[in-house]
């Protein structure tokens, strides 16, 4: 039996971008516009100067881009650069049932290997589409990642930009599958930052990235890595998840990988990974929408409101929910991202939430401190998370009256996606934070017209 390492190196270097289907080419060309959007607004933030200082502190300059900044970098930092711009708002894409945030590791990932190798547009998004494929069937374990404390998009974001690289260098199938027990060596990512809101999780994706072009580039150079990367007995599932996560541990995890490898190339899991409607936790999409529906249909305000409660997944509690004194009064905006109760609060004071929602004058709004105090969650034991992220909000008037509103299924999922012009719309709000109208629609452009393009090297200048 062919161990999973080999299977997804062989999907990696046989993938013919000329059979990729014309709608997950498409899909694909608009998960790369709206990274490159969300990471072109992400320049202004402190975290992105920061970050970017001190990474040039290190190696210094070098011959790769960073997304919207001047800088140029060494391979490996502007892999790591572009991840956390790409991720640092909390505004990128993610596949639903893995968790994984694909974009953030397999952009950063790509674009590293591909200017190294001069890709072509049509080269580029075959490897693009290998890593998203490939993180999505690794990390499908039930969101088993996070429950023992592990960022999915650090830890298996690492293994789809490891098989992206392996195919731009084209290296043989033997040397890329060593490279994915590599990659087990360097792969890591804990949700520790949510106990303080700290910004590690920004670092998460292009820290993975740069594992992946490591990994690969060692590995070509004829270093070895173990096999069995994630059925072995030391491999992925067994360390990460352990012998105690009943079937998503240990062989059983191994096992139910392998036969989802068996389809890749005919079931595109690039259908259905999501673009976020809003800057925050995906968890929280569903009841943003819940309380503008409330506000619409009933005309709510947040004077009316004696208690508003978000029915949840108990998987979603340590994140979003818990501890709820600190949830109610996030102490900055990526403690924010993760809060339920303040977003809720939010949403029904402003009307909306978009990153306005998110700077420290509204953060310290006293009548969005106020209505948060009176915001709270319970369990939802029919959630069907993680397949889908569920919302129901329920609001107990001053009045006595009791409003319900349910989303079945997140907007941007792959059964509510959003719209080719709701995408556009979004590119065109965050890269012109950065950008000029005119140099906004010229990427815009290029990059839609990705699989054409003779030089990959085409979007990035």
């Amino acid at each position: 039996m062919t161990d999973a390492a080999t299977a997804l190196a062989d999907f990696a270097l046989g993938l013919d971008p000329s059979r990729i289907p014309d709608d997950v080419a498409e899909r694909a060309c608009l998960h790369i516009l709206d990274a490159l959007g969300v990471a072109l607004a992400a320049t202004a933030y402190p975290f992105a100067r920061r970050g970017l200082a001190a990474i040039g502190s290190m190696a210094g300059a070098g011959d790769y881009p960073v997304i919207g900044r001047p800088e140029r970098l060494a391979m490996r930092d502007a892999a790591i650069a572009n991840g956390f711009l790409i991720h640092g708002l909390d505004f990128d894409d993610t596949h639903g049932e893995s968790i994984v945030h694909t974009s953030a590791s397999a952009l950063p990932s790509v674009l590293g290997a591909g200017l190294n190798a001069d890709a072509s547009g049509a080269e580029a998004l075959a490897a693009y589409l290998v890593a998203v494929e490939a993180d999505a069937r690794i990390g499908s374990v039930g969101g088993a990642f996070q429950k023992r404390g592990f960022h999915p998009t650090g830890v298996v974001g690492a293994f789809g930009a490891t098989l992206a690289a392996g195919r731009l260098w084209r290296m043989d199938a033997a040397a890329l599958a060593q490279a994915q027990g590599i990659t087990l060596s360097l792969a890591g990512g804990t949700l520790q930052f949510l106990e303080d809101g700290a910004w590690t999780k920004r670092i998460h994706p292009g820290w993975a990235a740069a594992c992946g072009l490591q990994a690969a580039g060692l590995a070509r150079g004829g270093f070895t890595g173990p096999a069995q990367a994630y059925e072995g007995r030391f491999g992925l599932y067994r360390t990460y998840l352990g012998e105690d996560c009943g079937e998503h541990g240990g062989e059983g995890a191994g096992g139910a990988l392998a036969s989802r490898l068996t389809d890749l190339g005919e079931r595109w899991e690039m259908l259905r990974v999501g673009i976020k409607p809003y800057p925050v936790c995906h968890y929280n999409h569903a009841f943003a929408d819940c309380v503008l529906a409330l506000a619409a249909e009933h005309g709510l305000t947040a004077d009316e409101v004696e208690r508003m409660v978000a029915r949840v997944h108990a998987d979603e509690v340590d994140v979003v929910c818990e501890p709820e004194a600190r949830k109610r009064r996030p102490r900055s905006d990526y403690e924010a991202k993760f809060s339920v109760q303040y977003l809720m609060a939010a949403t029904l004071v402003k009307g909306r939430f978009t990153l306005d929602e998110l700077e420290d004058h509204v953060l310290a709004d006293p009548d969005i401190r106020a209505l948060a105090e009176r915001c709270s969650y319970e369990l939802d034991p029919e959630s069907t998370f993680p397949r889908y992220f569920p919302g129901e909000v329920v609001v107990r008037t001053r009045d006595g009256r009791e409003l319900r509103h349910h989303e079945s299924v997140n907007r941007g999922a792959d059964q509510r996606p959003l719209s080719r012009a709701d995408i556009l719309a979004k590119f065109e709000d965050n890269a012109g934070r950065a950008l000029s109208r005119r140099a906004v629609r010229s990427l815009r452009d290029r990059v839609l017209d990705l699989p054409s393009l003779s030089r990959l090297g085409a979007i990035t200048t």
